[in-house]
């Protein structure tokens, strides 16, 4: 089948790019034509640009930071150009990117209304899409969590000849409005894990790899603690953590995915994080932030892994076994399950 991808595949963000990447290539590898619907808006690449080079605002980038993210996101800027699209389109005119024979909207955070830029446009709800199927594959609410759907957007949803979610808000959310149960599916780089990047030239020092900022001080100070305390360095990756020894800004995409790889441990408060570990088996620690705590919970909930969500009451112990150890072997049998139950939903939603 022609196979368009509806999601945010152009934000600077590691997870955002992966999960792009990894749902696009998946479905090529299941033999359909797929591509990345490459919409455009200026003012989305404004706010994008500007998160770029200031990400921890309120405090400013220095100007040796901006410099450096500003080559993250020319790494950013190539890895897109590397990846399967159509033809560039403006955001609201989705019908002129072409017809397809299916549109897929997901992963990401597609249907969260509090999304501050691309919260409410009807794109990601199919509006104006032109395909003969309608299919979301592990669609987010994000940090959204009301009581319901508005009518009008929930009309949309009945447009859909299959709807699957990545987490349990979600799926409450979509079974109100619809009255029906959507699949619960794996994120798409856990559901079509990209190839293990080369591991680093020499190898080089051991070290624990903290991705994220605007942490807790009780968490920075028991990750650092445990760190040091075991010979690691505190290497962070794609944002200034300032009690991390070593500072990644400039990585992009696969530098990411290697810095993971190549981590004793991760400690974290991004879904993509978790994510990351999980996929190459890395122990971890997550202290999620408020906006993502909803699907950092659900994600740990659902393969079996809540141990992994740290509070502010745990000692020493706690890192110790959670980065010290090796994760539960039944989350990886999780992890295959699911797989499994992910492949079934989209060759039945694609046929």
């Amino acid at each position: 089948m022609k196979v368009g991808v509806l999601t945010f595949h152009r934000c600077i963000n590691y997870g955002s790019y992966w999960q792009a990447r990894c749902l696009v290539e998946g479905l090529r590898a299941m033999g359909h034509d797929a591509v990345l619907l490459d919409h455009d808006a200026d003012h989305v690449r404004r706010v994008e640009w500007r998160c770029a080079f200031q990400p921890l605002l309120p405090t400013r980038s220095s100007r040796d930071d901006v410099r450096a993210y500003g080559n993250k996101a020319r790494a950013f800027l190539q890895a897109f150009d590397r990846l399967p699209q159509s033809a560039r389109f403006p955001l609201d005119r989705p019908g002129e990117a072409g017809r397809f024979d299916a549109v897929v909207i997901g992963s990401d955070e597609v249907w969260n209304f509090a999304h501050p830029w691309y919260g409410y446009k009807p794109i990601f709800w199919g509006e104006g899409v032109d395909a003969g199927r309608l299919v979301s594959y592990a669609a987010s609410f994000g940090n959204y969590d009301g009581a319901a759907i508005e009518p009008g957007w929930a009309m949309k949803l009945d447009r859909f000849d299959a709807l699957s979610v990545r987490d349990a808000n979600g799926r409450r959310l979509v079974e109100g409005a619809t009255g029906r149960v959507p699949a619960t599916v794996l994120d798409p780089c856990l559901q079509f894990p990209p190839p293990a990047p080369a591991p680093a030239a020499g190898g080089g020092a051991p070290y624990l790899l903290v991705y994220g900022h605007g942490f807790p001080e009780w968490f920075g100070a028991r990750v650092r603690d445990w760190a040091h305390a075991n010979g690691r360095r505190v290497v962070s990756v794609g944002y200034r953590v300032d009690w991390a020894d070593e500072q990644r800004l400039e990585a992009g995409p696969d530098d990411f995915h290697a810095a993971v790889a190549g981590a004793d441990a991760v400690a974290t408060n991004f879904f993509h994080g978790c994510v990351f570990a999980l996929l190459h088996g890395r122990p971890f620690a997550t202290a999620p932030s408020a906006y993502r705590s909803n699907k950092v919970r659900d994600l740990v909930a659902k393969l079996g892994a809540e141990r992994h969500l740290v509070g502010e009451g745990q000692g020493a112990a706690a890192y110790d076994a959670l980065l010290g150890g090796p994760i539960e072997p039944g989350v990886g049998t999780r992890i295959r399950a699911l797989r499994e139950e992910g492949h079934a939903f989209l060759a039945a939603a694609l046929g």
